[in-house]
């Protein structure tokens, strides 16, 4: 790919036992080209045991830090996680993609909104990024958390959140969550339907909030989302990404083969996919080097576009239905199921 480059570890900090913090070196000429907004991520690769591993991370520093920083929590057989857990060290390189992603909260210094964040977890991530651009560069802004985890031992940036909510304690409040921990001035349980209507009803009730933003597991997206219809979140408001999510369906749409046109990079190339195989693995498999991280329908790096023909998604979390109507695909989920199709990586 032509956006990839090299950057340097200059910090490597355990939060916790199972999770890190990384800050990379960036040189003066790449502050252009990594600069962010508030919630989006960057796409680190390595070879590990001999193969090209991708992953996704947010960047959990504020973008008027000039900093950038990801957290990665170990994940039991995770195979980048636990390698750079382990073997990962400060002074060496990652091959890592520019910013991408639209799960972003884009702050002005005139801002009066009040926003609200609910997160589980590592969805803590981007919600850090937002949560500290929004207090430093909007004076008038203000912020409320509701985070759930295990335990405090296991809890992402608490320190922090401690420090934000001491700083700034006339305009962020954290409400945290514990389920397998009972913590004085904490709520036990896990983020439900229950818990955040009784919380929404009661501790934030008179609260107008202007913007959601959600992240974390599916399931509590899901629930989150739909508890949230009767305090203010719309369609429009509300903004949500995947950390985990469900594993891919095993049925297909279509069966036999199809004739597809992929462009990339301005060149054209054509070959035959069988219609079960999604379309980013057919295109892998031509060793050709389409933009891509995460191949599981949680990022946005492998959107294109269909030209011609037809594609249906295995899923989709993260295309707006007027963007599928425009031909849009997450290329990791798109199952073929017309006899000939074009693929644009180039014109999304």
């Amino acid at each position: 790919m032509k956006n990839e480059f090299y950057l340097k570890v200059s910090r490597k900090t355990f939060m916790t036992q199972n999770a890190l913090e990384l800050e990379f070196e960036m040189p003066q000429a790449l502050t252009q080209k990594f600069q962010f907004v508030a919630g989006q991520y960057i796409t680190l690769c390595h070879d590990i045991n001999g193969q090209e591993v991708r992953r996704s991370y947010s960047l959990c520093s504020a973008p008027s830090s000039q900093k950038w920083s990801v957290a990665i929590k170990r994940v039991s057989q995770g195979i980048f996680s636990n390698w750079a857990h382990d073997v990962l060290s400060v002074g060496d390189s990652l091959k890592v993609l520019p910013p991408e992603g639209r799960f972003t909260l884009e702050t002005q210094n005139n801002d009066t909104n009040h926003y609200l964040a609910i997160a589980a977890g590592s969805g803590i991530t981007p919600i850090m990024s937002m949560i500290q651009e929004t207090l430093t560069k909007s004076p008038k802004a203000k912020f409320s958390l509701i985070y759930g985890n295990q335990n405090q031992t296991e809890t992402m940036f608490a320190q922090n959140l401690n420090d934000l909510v001491a700083r700034f304690s006339e305009r962020f409040d954290l409400v945290s969550f514990f389920s397998r921990e009972d913590v004085p001035g904490a709520r036990f349980g896990r983020i439900d339907n229950g818990a955040l209507r009784h919380l929404m009803s009661q501790q934030l009730a008179g609260t107008t909030f202007d913007q959601f933003f959600l992240c974390g597991p599916e399931a509590m997206i899901e629930t989150a989302k739909t508890t949230l219809t009767d305090f203010g979140g719309t369609s429009q408001n509300t903004h949500y990404e995947l950390f985990f999510s469900a594993p891919k369906e095993s049925a297909t749409l279509a069966s036999g083969q199809s004739t597809i046109t992929v462009v990339l990079d301005g060149v054209s190339d054509t070959f035959v996919i069988d219609k079960e195989t999604p379309v980013l693995d057919a295109v892998l498999a031509k060793d050709l080097d389409p933009p891509y991280s995460c191949q599981g329908g949680v990022c946005s790096s492998c959107i294109a576009r269909v030209s011609e023909g037809k594609a249906t998604m295995i899923k989709n979390q993260i295309l707006t239905d007027g963007e599928v109507e425009e031909g849009l695909v997450l290329t990791c989920q798109a199952l073929v199921e017309s006899d000939a199709i074009v693929i644009d990586y180039d014109n999304v």
